[in-house]
């Protein structure tokens, strides 16, 4: 069998795409929960995750720490944000307007990681030619 690495930034892009989407849902949870009394805003954390996952060989090309990544460690974390902090009566602690920025933000990010995503395989089929 042969060993080959050239699926390492798609696997890494597919984590990526798959914690933006999951951020994409929580968004959209916080929207539809903006009047819910007691509500506490969710958010994914991924970029933090394959920041450290980067992080451990600073010495390296980023081919190498890409290739050196355990993928199936890569994934996005939902989580209860500012759980604490409410600065409305009723406990809730979602702001509409932020939601919006962060919901478009986020959609901008998932198109430009599935634009990429087909590029890489554009590029190996170039490759293959």
């Amino acid at each position: 069998m042969i060993q080959t690495n050239v699926f390492d930034y798609i696997r890494v892009l597919d984590k990526a795409a798959d914690a933006s989407w999951l951020r994409n849902e929580a968004i959209s949870n916080n929207i539809a929960n903006v009047d819910t009394p007691g509500y506490k805003r969710q958010d994914v954390e991924f970029e933090s995750v394959l920041k450290k996952a980067l992080g451990m060989s600073r010495y390296e090309t980023m081919d190498a720490k890409v290739s050196g990544l355990r993928t199936e460690r890569l994934a996005g974390r939902p989580y209860t944000d500012y759980a604490g902090f409410s600065y409305r009566i009723d406990g809730n602690n979602v702001d509409i307007e932020n939601e919006n920025v962060m919901l478009a933000q986020n959609q901008l990010k998932y198109q430009g990681l599935i634009t990429a995503i087909n590029q890489e395989f554009t590029n190996l089929q170039t490759a293959m030619k």
